[in-house]
């Protein structure tokens, strides 16, 4: 059974290295799976790679890629 971790948008955003304004791009574009709407939107993690962080310090080293938009989503 696949793994399941859900986050608000701003989770999403720090697990990835991008702003949220990204992650909520993604989501319209089919690239994240939203559970919920408005403010009670939450988002897979396991979606998407997390971002290379320093170990010490947590400093962001590398952003994560963008997921690839989901046939499904071609098809609405």
């Amino acid at each position: 059974m696949p793994s399941i971790a859900l986050g608000t948008a701003a989770d999403m955003a720090y697990w990835t290295g991008r702003p949220i304004g990204t992650i909520w791009r993604w989501a319209s574009e089919g690239r994240l799976t939203v559970y919920g709407t408005g403010k009670q939107a939450r988002y897979n993690l396991m979606e998407v790679e997390p971002a290379e962080r320093d170990p010490d310090t947590r400093e962001l080293k590398a952003v994560a890629t963008a997921p690839p938009i989901k046939e499904a989503a071609h098809a609405a």
